[in-house]
């Protein structure tokens, strides 16, 4: 306790409390770094997008991140899922970003907080609410009074928030850099002067927020063809990067009088100048091999299912009718990704003329459409990513007097980035019936009725407090390749810990939740076989998306994650909307599982532990490189399926023997490694004996399984 001038005591606590507050931090930068508190950092930063997990796993999720050797984390803010209309907001579940900034602040690290608000990320409509794009006037990422007003309120809101919890370096807290827009840079000219005065005004409202930490504009530049760029102070401090650009050869570089081989496109850290402590193309990291594991989605007594299935067409009264088309977003603004048409038309005769069948001929800015005749589904049609729009010609069968068309449009997520992309549309554009004996009939300029949504949608069959609505009918057997089919099943949680995934290989395309939570849409396509695979893979040179393409003819994705706090103990609802026709009884729950590791690593690998480095002393070539393994915990080392020490090549599970090999390089590895969880086994003489092959660097490969 502590005496006042006139005797009474205080509790200590308030005279302890100014000590328990942190030390504000400064943050600086020059043309070289970042300096914190006067000192210049470096710093290994890692992006994690709160909303793209569950709060129950973002403390993993950064621990992982700084066990790896970050000490920042990055993230986006997401306006679209904060600001739900305007002034309402939303920072709940995914989206509570105070809970996920405090994670980061309870493991030690520094925060980047990017906060846009565009923010691209291929997240829906860059991260904008598509309810600014219908304010009237609203253009976006320029020099418009709505959107700058919006924006403005927006990023003053997450300000405050951060300031309020003194989260900021400049309040004790531990966010050292603030974003404002995003890759801007190569979009600017396509605004002309307005993109350049949005530029300005973006900057000079983010500098008024007074922060007290450093904001920035992310933009991509052409790194520069450096061989070496060298770095040192006052004190004789001193830190090299050496970089081969070649894409072919390796090199040998000689960097104050002393020779460092660089292997193809790689680069070597020297913190010293002298030592190489990493090189991009030496990681001696092992490879954790995964296996989606299959468990039977009802593990327990079977129950039976129940359907719904939606009408096909107006599936109430009509939203609307109009001579023609509409745009899809304008008219959904993506409350839904469907959007029905309806029309008929008569012909005089079914029969085609000159021996043809009648098509239907459907061209549409994307992004899907289903195409059903008289009630059935006649065919589907689909954009891709780098194309939207699509063309499909159907044969079809008509019947003489009326034939009733019923069209369902499709988004599968709105553009996220471009010029003026908030205008970039979607839906059908013309449909006509061609091969009629009368010539082709043009059904665009028809009288369409439109209804947005699906019935399911509209009564929330998904909710978990709609299990006992009406509409859902039992059924021992559900029902197989029928298309607009709801199905509700009560599921059993996967055993274990290990992360799960939903198996939707048997299904088309469509919707699916776990307990009322959206796990989002499925779209198992299968990519063709043309899509020019590799049976190799080699990343060195000029990044191309073909250079490491695996997968063809085969689904492009088949399990989507399910957070495992998603999952009661016991009574899991699972709702799959089909939208045109799977097997509901291949659905499957699958667990992610390190099944085996493997490490190669080569003689001449850099083998400093930086954690207890004595820079004091320089690396004379006498540290032995190591091979490290380590299953997961709970997991051991089972076995070893292949070891090699000599020349071997190959990758995880394809390690091939060369000419050279050491005759006991299994046996030393199971020696060291069996029937414990981690183990480290070192390039020396001592393990494996006398030199077998002269005169070359060896190299150890190892491929062990955990269970």
């Amino acid at each position: 306790m502590a005496a006042t001038a006139d005797g009474r005591l205080l509790p200590l606590l308030l005279l302890l409390l100014p000590l328990l507050v942190a030390a504000a931090s400064t943050v600086t930068y020059d043309h070289r770094s970042l300096i914190i508190d006067g000192r210049r950092r470096l710093l290994i930063s890692a992006s994690i997008h709160y909303p793209r997990s569950v709060p129950a796993m973002w403390p993993k999720l950064v621990a992982e991140a700084k066990d790896g050797g970050a000490d920042c984390i990055e993230t986006y803010v997401f306006w679209n899922g904060h600001e739900t209309a305007p002034g309402q907001y939303y920072f709940e579940d995914r989206f509570d970003l105070v809970q996920f900034v405090r994670v980061v602040k309870d493991a030690g690290l520094y925060l980047m907080l990017r906060i846009g608000p565009f923010v691209a990320a291929e997240w829906n409509f860059g991260g904008v609410p598509v309810w600014l794009h219908y304010i009237p006037g609203t253009v976006f990422r320029t020099n418009n009074e709505p959107f700058k007003s919006h924006m403005k309120s927006f990023t003053t809101k997450i300000v405050d928030m951060m300031k309020k919890e003194r989260f900021f370096a400049s309040q004790g807290g531990h966010i050292i850099l603030a974003q404002v827009e995003n890759e801007y840079g190569d979009y600017e000219q396509a605004y002309g002067a307005g993109g350049k005065a949005y530029a300005a005004w973006a900057a000079s409202m983010a500098l008024a927020q007074n922060i007290g930490v450093p904001w920035i504009m992310c933009q991509q530049y052409d790194a520069p063809d450096h061989v070496a760029d060298v770095y040192t102070d006052h004190s004789g401090g001193c830190v090299a990067f050496l970089a081969n650009i070649d894409s072919e050869k390796d090199k040998v570089v000689t960097f104050r009088n002393r020779q460092y081989d660089l292997p193809a496109w790689s680069v070597s850290i020297l913190p010293d100048c002298k030592n190489v402590v990493f090189n991009t193309a030496k990681v001696q990291s092992q490879t954790l091999m995964v296996d989606m594991v299959p468990e039977t989605l009802q593990a327990s007594k079977p129950d039976q299912w129940s359907i719904f299935t939606e009408k096909i067409g107006i599936w109430d009264k009509n939203d609307f009718v109009r001579n023609g088309f509409v745009d899809h977003i304008n008219t959904t603004k993506d409350s839904t990704d469907y959007l029905w048409h309806t029309t008929s038309f008569n012909v005089d005769r079914s029969y085609p003329a000159s021996g043809n069948y009648p098509v239907l001929n459907i061209h549409s800015k994307g992004h899907a459409v289903h195409a059903f005749l008289n009630n059935m589904l006649i065919g589907s049609a689909y954009g891709n990513g780098s194309e939207s729009s699509f063309s499909v010609h159907m044969p079809i069968s008509l019947k003489a007097g009326k034939n009733e068309i019923a069209l369902l449009s499709m988004t599968v997520g709105l553009k996220s980035a471009g010029p003026y992309y908030e205008w970039v549309g979607a839906g059908l554009i013309s449909v006509n019936v061609s091969g009629i004996k009368n010539g082709t009939i043009d059904l665009s300029s028809n009288n369409w009725a439109y209804k947005i949504g699906l019935e399911g949608e509209h009564y929330s069959l998904y909710k978990p407090d709609q299990g006992n609505n009406q509409r859902w009918r039992p059924q021992s057997e559900p029902p197989k390749d029928q298309p607009l089919t709801w199905y509700k099943v009560n599921v059993d949680v996967p055993e274990g810990d290990d992360p799960v995934g939903i198996d939707m290989q048997s299904m088309g395309k469509g919707l699916v939740w776990l307990n009322g939570n959206a796990i989002g849409r499925y779209f198992p396509r299968t990519s063709s076989t043309d899509d020019r695979c590799t049976p190799s893979c080699n990343y060195r040179g000029q990044f191309s998306p073909n250079k490491c393409r695996i997968g063809c003819g085969k689904p492009t994705q088949r399990w989507y994650h399910v957070p495992r706090s998603w999952f009661h103990p016991s009574g899991n609802t699972l709702v799959v909307f089909e939208e045109h026709g799977g097997d509901p009884t291949k659905i499957s729950f699958s667990r992610r599982v390190v099944t085996s590791v493997c490490s190669f690593v080569s003689e001449n690998y850099p083998s400093i532990d930086l954690e207890s480095w004595d820079k004091s002393i320089s690396d004379d070539g006498t540290v032995v490189a190591k091979v490290q393994l380590s299953c997961p915990k709970g997991k051991k080392i089972s076995s070893v399926n292949f070891a090699s020490f000599g020349d071997p090549s190959g990758t995880c599970r394809s390690y091939q023997q060369g000419s050279c090999h050491h005759p006991s390089s299994l046996s030393v590895v199971e020696k060291v490694c069996l029937n414990i969880n981690s183990c480290t086994v070192s390039l020396s003489e001592e393990g494996f004996g006398k030199d077998v092959c002269p005169g070359i660097a060896k190299t150890l490969a190892i491929e062990a399984d955990c269970s």
